[in-house]
């Protein structure tokens, strides 16, 4: 039964938002807190038509983000934890690039930017100005053997080192349910990370623990995830976080989901009779545990 008098008074995480000079930028974060959110997890988003080749070039694009996360803060007294890292894609379209144009030396050229971009993420989370490092992970679209197994065997080389350095990762990964979950898992026992600071950004809505074998899913809210998570919020392994996937590109206004809608589902998730321990998880608890303090 739904309870249209329940409201949530508590603080709202958006778990994964990205922000863009170029875009709505700031009245983006302003109506996420109109709304009534509170706090964003701001993920680093590289320039795709022309991503970094360079130490230089990587720490200065990292530097930006953390200067946006600054200015939400400052503007809009918004609670921002920054996630840097090289997103997949950036990482498949130079490997095609570069292996179409000098063969084996472009497929060395391609790792060593990937390093290279993992090594400066890591840099600016050890100086406290980074809480987590992704979004990291494989394509989401067919691609070639050759890039499926590298993006695999570079993931695994930053899992260890998340192992060994303490940092969580944001993950970027294909659709497939269960199959995903398992293979991540897989890799991060292999690891020696703890499956649980693995996050899936853009999980599906079924975060059961037969389904997420103990990652932590990151719900895409749209319209039609809620049912599913509140038929399986009771069976999840440690709960679950929020999010939107907020592109703020004007090309395409609201994609992925607009920067109201975790607030939104917040207390359309309370109004349904949901318990509201997994709304604490999901905006304070484990965002505390996976990211440290704002």
């Amino acid at each position: 039964m739904t309870n249209t008098a329940a409201s949530w008074q508590g603080p709202i995480l958006d778990n994964h938002f990205h922000l863009n000079r170029n875009g709505r930028f700031l009245d983006a974060a302003r109506d996420f807190q109109n709304a009534g959110g509170t706090s964003i997890v701001l993920i680093h988003c590289p320039n795709f038509a022309a991503p970094p080749t360079s130490k230089f070039g990587h720490r200065e694009s990292y530097q930006d983000t953390i200067t946006i996360a600054e200015s939400v803060r400052k503007e809009l007294g918004l609670g921002v934890r920054v996630v840097l890292g090289p997103h997949p894609a950036a990482f498949a379209h130079q490997f095609t690039q570069w292996v179409d144009s000098d063969g084996h030396a472009g497929k060395e050229r391609a790792m060593e930017n990937y390093r290279t971009s993992i090594e400066e993420a890591v840099k600016f989370y050890h100086e406290g100005q980074a809480h987590a490092i992704g979004e990291v992970g494989r394509p989401h679209w067919k691609v070639s053997d050759d890039i499926w197994e590298l993006s695999n065997d570079l993931l695994a080389e930053t899992m260890r080192l998340a192992a060994t350095d303490g940092f969580a990762l944001q993950l970027h990964v294909e659709g497939e349910l269960e199959s995903t979950y398992r293979d991540m898992a897989a890799m991060a026992l292999k690891a020696g990370l703890s499956v649980d600071r693995l996050v899936r950004h853009y999980s599906p809505p079924n975060v059961d623990s037969k389904i997420t074998h103990g990652l932590t899913p990151s719900v895409l809210v749209g319209k039609n995830a809620l049912n599913t998570l509140l038929e399986t919020a009771e069976n999840s392994s440690h709960g679950f976080l929020l999010e939107t996937d907020y592109m703020d590109d004007l090309r395409r206004p609201g994609a992925v989901l607009g920067p109201k809608t975790v607030p939104k589902r917040t207390q359309q998730l309370v109004a349904a009779g949901i318990d509201e321990e997994f709304l604490w998880r999901a905006h304070v608890d484990l965002p505390d545990k996976l990211y440290g303090q704002e």
